[in-house]
């Protein structure tokens, strides 16, 4: 441990005053919703918990990380490995029930492979030609497709996605050159070339790679009025909810559309919902503003960074909080199609918030630690 004075004083504190903004948005979310204020009590205990996470993470210099990485991308790839051997919750073989908690271990894996993709570019950034050909991307691109596509046969197609954020922020921070970013734009647009002549003509093959109820959450976003009280009942409510809120919402304590269970999952995967009904377009507008404000601080610490290794950290970072905040508040206002990623700091979760926690330990820990010693 090497805490000192002089690093406490270099803390970006005002990131700790957004988390904590965050956690009242989090407990007025799921207190609101029909999990409850017994729910949101829960909540509370598992952001004590963060802290003291957040904390420790701090005492120890950041490189320690770095040294680690192999290591700790090699237990996570075990742990999601193992977990598709476990009993299938809500039809996903993603969790290890620990008895009075479920450990998600594609949380965690989400620092591992930023810290490894980090160590790996960190090691080239000296390197003016580390991206010159298209082959070289490949090592950084494996690293992450292991974890991604282990994570899509749970099946998690919302978390997986998330990882192909956290890869293209690192990538851009690293310097990919323009044409491999249009080489895998092209690969890409193939692939959707592909899947959508497959979808006309060969329908069979088309279900063997998506799943139906991952094309109906496509249809139903695209028309949630083909069934209203079906298939699109989620994100139908979704749109009344918060449509219902107005400028100022119709209050904290008032019962509500969401409170009454006609918002599913509104402790979770819809908790924007349920604080743009109690709060309107005023709170949500909030708290997007403390998500805007926490990427933008965590953006200066990446350039103000000492190595390079802290930079490409807090990329990854950028981009796996800027992809699920988007996405998670996308789908409830039919802007992207509905999938279960959680709304960072704010959702329901004992693994995914302390795992929140840790990262941003670890971006707090390179940010306080940016300046080399100075002697006076």
């Amino acid at each position: 441990m090497d805490l000192e004075k002089r690093h406490l004083k270099t803390i970006d504190w005002s990131i700790l005053l957004i988390l904590l903004g965050l956690g009242m948005f989090s407990y007025i979310g799921i207190s609101g919703s029909a999990a409850g204020p017994e729910t949101a009590s829960r909540q509370v205990i598992w952001y004590i918990f963060g802290f003291v996470v957040l904390f420790v993470t701090l005492l120890f210099d950041y490189r320690l990380y770095s040294a680690a990485a192999y290591v700790l991308y090699g237990i996570g790839i075990v742990l999601l490995l193992a977990v598709l051997k476990t009993p299938a919750i809500n039809n996903a073989h993603s969790w290890f029930d620990l008895g009075p908690v479920l450990f998600q271990p594609s949380e965690p894996m989400k620092l591992f492979t930023i810290l490894t993709v980090a160590r790996v570019l960190a090691k080239r950034a000296d390197d003016p030609d580390r991206f010159y050909h298209f082959y070289q991307l490949i090592p950084v691109c494996l690293l992450v497709a292991v974890p991604l596509l282990l994570i899509l046969i749970q099946p998690d197609l919302g978390t997986s996605l998330v990882y192909t954020g956290m890869l293209a922020t690192m990538l851009i921070v690293g310097g990919i050159r323009l044409k491999h970013v249009l080489i895998l734009g092209s690969l890409v647009g193939g692939f959707f070339g592909v899947m959508t002549f497959l979808y006309h003509y060969q329908q069979q093959i088309f279900f063997k790679i998506i799943k139906p109820y991952q094309w109906d959450r496509i249809v139903y976003w695209l028309n949630p009025d083909l069934e209203a009280m079906g298939r699109g009942f989620q994100l139908k409510q979704s749109l009344i909810a918060i449509g219902s809120g107005q400028l100022f919402g119709k209050g904290v304590n008032t019962p509500t559309q969401a409170s009454f269970g006609w918002v599913p999952v509104g402790e979770s995967d819809f908790i924007f919902t349920v604080i743009a009904e109690k709060m309107g377009f005023v709170g949500a507008g909030l708290l997007m503003i403390l998500f805007f404000f926490l990427i933008y601080r965590m953006i200066r610490i990446a350039m103000e960074a000492k190595d390079p290794f802290g930079s490409y950290v807090v990329a990854g970072v950028v981009g796996m909080l800027t992809f699920q905040v988007f996405e998670n508040i996308g789908m409830t206002i039919q802007l992207m199609p509905i999938t279960g990623i959680p709304l960072p700091f704010i959702s329901y979760g004992g693994s995914s918030l302390l795992t929140n926690f840790l990262i941003i330990g670890v971006v707090l820990n390179i940010g306080m630690r940016k300046d080399k010693l100075r002697f006076d």
